[in-house]
């Protein structure tokens, strides 16, 4: 079975069968289709997964093809966080504990050597102890030297002061230990290394750096970034410095958001600096590091266009200058002859209508020109 087609008879011979319709569509071709394909009896048919369809411009049709519009791009995952690495208080203890211990090691010594006799006599009478001849060094006063020396060390050794606005982070054998917050006197483990972090609401000014408009113009923008550090764990020990990182973080979010160039109103800025921050915090997160602004506080045309840009501007400044003068001499000028014309005090006719506007329009343009600059 095929498709209808058209059949024209031989010259000279006579048709066969009667005449068959003409095809409408002159530049299509037809294809045959299978009998045995159109009476198939299949119980249970087959889905047939059908692909999108694009039609594409026909030869000698006039048709025009669809635009393909571009897949919206995939927004980027931000980066993975580290869920084991987590800020969690670490175990100290008061000062006064620490103190109490390295006493107690220094009497301890203090005592070992009047056992051994090795106390020297203006130390004695000092601390008021009877005199004692001592029993020399053996290993009995040898092992009360080393203990109380050993508590001396670890009493005073592990003492340190905790500070308003900083956070110790702790770490023995490279594993983390815990964060410090607390402030005053306070005992840690002297086995333990510490590493600080400032924790305070902190403001970064950057260095010049390369932006863009929306129509591609190359800018120089200085951006203001308010932070603090909220994970004292992810900040010193997820990323090898966090201040840099974070600079990096802004210096690729400049160059992503089109920042508008020198002149445009607050929103644009605004809008700019909503921009950034989202950016900026969403790719800071994973350090721990928490961004509360950015915003733009200088922009200005890269040298390489500067010059250009500001022709440019000066031009359309003074073009909307002389769209605002225009407007207004056009406005005096028509008010003026509406007045004279309402009032009867002239009557005019067409031409002598246009001599008049004609007239008051270079006289109140003369005007503007002298009042100005």
């Amino acid at each position: 079975m095929s498709t209808t087609t058209a059949h024209t008879p031989e010259p000279g011979g006579a048709a066969e069968g009667p005449p068959r319709p003409v095809r409408l569509i002159k530049n299509e071709a037809t294809t045959e289709i299978p009998v045995h394909l159109l009476f198939r009896d299949e119980p249970d048919p087959r889905p047939v997964p059908l692909a999108p369809t694009v039609v594409s411009r026909r030869q000698g049709t006039g048709e025009q093809p669809r635009l393909r519009r571009p897949a919206p791009a995939a927004p980027r995952p931000p980066a993975p966080v580290d869920t084991a690495l987590a800020e969690r208080p670490a175990r100290v203890l008061p000062g006064a504990v620490g103190v109490l211990a390295g006493i107690c090691g220094a009497a301890g010594c203090a005592a070992a050597s009047w056992w051994a006799g090795v106390l020297p006599a203006p130390v004695e009478g000092a601390l008021r102890l009877p005199a004692y001849a001592g029993t020399g060094l053996g290993p009995a006063q040898w092992a009360a030297y080393a203990g109380s020396a050993a508590l001396a060390l670890f009493g005073f050794g592990g003492l340190g002061r905790g500070r308003t606005g900083g956070a110790s982070v702790l770490g023995l054998f490279g594993r983390y230990r815990g964060t410090v917050r607390r402030t005053g006197l306070l005992w840690v483990n002297p086995l333990l290394l510490r590493r600080r972090v400032d924790v305070r609401l902190r403001h970064w000014r950057s260095e010049p750096m390369q932006a863009a408009d929306g129509s591609g113009v190359p800018l120089r923008v200085v951006v203001l970034v308010v932070w603090r550090v909220r994970d004292t764990a992810r900040a010193a020990l997820g990323v090898d410095d966090h201040e840099a990182y974070l600079r990096a973080c802004v210096e690729a979010a400049v160059v992503r958001v089109p920042v508008e160039a020198p002149g445009p109103g607050r929103a644009s800025a605004e809008a700019a600096g909503e921009r950034l921050t989202r950016l900026v915090a969403r790719d800071a997160e994973a350090v721990g590091v928490e961004v509360f602004s950015v915003r733009p506080v200088r922009v200005e045309y890269a040298p390489e266009v500067a010059a250009a840009m500001h022709r440019r501007r000066i031009a359309a400044l003074d073009a909307q200058q002389r769209a605002s003068v225009l407007t207004s001499v056009v406005d005096s000028v028509e008010d003026t002859v509406t007045r004279l014309t309402m009032r009867g005090l002239v009557d005019l006719d067409d031409y002598e209508r246009k001599a008049l506007v004609k007239d008051l329009t270079v006289a109140f343009c003369s005007g503007r020109g002298e009042q100005g600059p």
